[in-house]
């Protein structure tokens, strides 16, 4: 599996979180995911687009995501449009649809530790005979931890695992899958409204090889980044950012890029409460 797919894989699920529209960029990373759920009454709505440089694949996610009712409940759905290269050329289409759950365990986005366990669920919506979805129903684990490190840095950590019990590939043949990954980032927070960071992210693939059997690699990618924030006064927040995903190890040689886009406002009109 190419580092663009394992990104696509993490990027599916990630929960953005959130904080208050109007202040500094808090969320909004790339490819790891923070320990933050949406506040009540906010609403966040995410673009993540990904392009493989080496193989002219690419994909595009949507996420929105929504505070059930407060921050302590956050449910949110992510669709998947992408270009699949493979041997026997290439296809493009919708992929498999992801509803996520995640509970704010530990703090929250004003704490110096955060924790917000997750539980994704994927809906083979992908056509598996043109390798876009994988086939089955699958259940994504994720455990992310955010941490104030100082006034200027912030460090998120990621793990979890993705099972897909009967996935299929596009001959038909079965096997269980299971899918780790293990991710960190590290943001500078130079301004409030721009920041610099670094993510890395390795991931452990298995694809369907035939009837009961599998073939694994290994994913590891390291992705220097920026992002900045427009802050308006009717409390809507856009972030937009770049990022250069890098394959190093397993996934040396490598080259992707990435672009972000997102729009966070209240859901209702404070001043009129």
């Amino acid at each position: 599996m190419r580092p663009l797919a394992a990104a696509v894989i993490l990027a599916l699920a990630r929960a953005a979180a959130a904080q208050e529209p109007s202040g500094p960029i808090q969320d909004n990373s790339f490819l790891i995911e923070e320990a933050y759920n949406q506040e009540a009454g906010v609403v966040q709505h995410i673009n993540l687009f990904l392009y493989d440089w080496k193989s002219g694949g690419w994909a595009w996610t949507f996420t929105q995501e929504w505070p059930v009712p407060d921050e302590t409940h956050q449910l949110s759905y992510t669709v998947l449009l992408s270009r699949v290269e493979h041997d026997s050329g290439a296809n493009t289409g919708l992929g498999d649809f992801a509803l996520n759950y995640r509970y704010q365990l530990i703090g929250n986005g004003e704490a110096k530790v955060a924790m917000a366990p997750r539980l994704t669920v994927f809906f083979p919506t992908g056509s598996r005979a043109r390798s876009l979805g994988a086939g089955s129903v699958g259940l994504q684990v994720g455990i992310p931890v955010s941490v104030v490190l100082s006034d200027r840095l912030v460090a998120h950590a990621n793990a979890g695992a993705l099972w897909t019990p009967q996935a299929r590939d596009a001959q038909g043949d079965h096997a269980n899958l299971v899918i780790p990954y293990a991710g960190a980032s590290l943001v500078f927070l130079a301004r409030d409204n721009w920041n610099a960071l670094v993510e890395g992210l390795w991931v452990r693939t298995e694809s369907v090889a035939g009837e009961h059997s599998v073939t694994i690699r290994e994913t590891a990618l390291i992705s220097p980044g920026i992002r900045y924030a427009w802050n308006f006064k009717s409390g809507l927040q856009i972030v937009a950012g770049v990022g250069v995903p890098i394959g190093v190890g397993p996934s040396r040689g490598q080259y992707s890029v990435l672009a972000y886009l997102s729009f966070e406002h209240p859901m209702w009109d404070a001043s009129k409460k």
